[in-house]
Formats: structure tokens, sequence, C-alpha cells
């Protein structure tokens, strides 16, 4: 059984397998937080468990939460940000909950499985309508997104040209 946990020193051996993959295939690391420099091991996961309290939040970011999805071998597979609020950059392009799958475990249910749990964090933050984002051409993330409720609302086209499909999903 998957399971969403926050970062930890105890999971360091497995989170930087996880990272070292995804730097190895050279694709964009999502969410971004995954491509943040982890070789001070404890302060990057104290800087990620502290990043949902306002007083740590620099000038034009929002609060947000990190979270590892680990497999039932207890690896790191999948990474989940999920922002406690949006402001206009995160409302055109970013959304509520960004998450990935490292390359070697995708295909196997696993990205389902963590924008669902993501989802029930979402809850626990009183957040109703969600909002998450991929790339146009992201077939298996659009896919996963409309598993979990989402619904089309629009594209947006990013400064760099990047085209963006925008979901929300309302929770009950």
């Amino acid at each position: 059984m998957v399971q969403l946990v926050k970062p930890s020193m105890a999971l360091q051996e497995a989170y930087m397998a996880f990272y070292r993959e995804w730097i190895v295939c050279g694709e964009d690391i999502v969410p971004w937080v995954v491509g943040m420099d982890p070789s001070d091991f404890a302060a990057y996961v104290k800087q990620l468990n502290e990043a949902h309290k306002e007083e740590n939040t620099p000038e034009g970011w929002v609060p947000h939460s990190t979270y590892w999805l680990l497999d039932d071998a207890g690896q790191v597979v999948g990474a989940a940000n999920i922002r406690h609020r949006l402001n206009q950059k995160l409302l055109e392009s970013g959304g509520h909950i960004g998450y990935g799958i490292i390359p070697s475990e995708r295909r196997k249910g696993y990205a389902a499985q963590l924008l669902a749990l993501s989802l029930r964090e979402t809850d626990e933050l009183g957040i109703r309508e969600v909002l998450v984002i991929c790339d146009h051409d992201n077939i298996g993330s659009e896919r996963t997104i409309l598993r979990n409720g989402g619904q089309f609302e629009s594209s947006f086209t990013e400064a760099h040209g990047n085209v963006v499909k925008r979901f929300w999903i309302h929770r009950v």
C-alpha cells in the first residue's frame, strides 16, 4: 500500500535515489521543490517542513506543504507540493497541487494515487475548489486529473510560450 508522508531524515537514502533519477533523466522536475539542492539534507527537510508557516513565506510566495509518496517497499516514487492558497501566478499556471512521479515508476497508477492522497490534504486545509494544472501535451497527467474529478476550465499560455491546461476539482 502506498503512503503519503512528510519529508524526514529517516528517508534520506530513499529520497536521494528519487532525486538522482530526476536529475539523470534530464526532464523538468515536478514538483519544483524536488529540484532544490538536497546536499544539506537536514536543512532541506527542515525547509520543506516549515514552508507551511506564514512567517517562512517569502514575498510573492504562498505557504505550501510537501509530501513524498512511498511505494510498498518504502521507496520514494513521487512527490506533491500543495499550495495553501493561490496568487496570480498559481491561479494562471501553477495551481494548488504540483505532483510528479519518477520516470521508472510511471504507468503503474502512482500518479492517480498521489493526486487522490494530495486531495485529502487539501480537504484538511479546507480547500474545496482545487486547481490542478498540467502541460497541454501531458496526456497522462490530464487523465490522472480527470480520474480524480477534474473539470477542464481553460488553457493558459505562459510567458515563455508553454501552454497549460487548467482543471478544477470540486470537493464536498
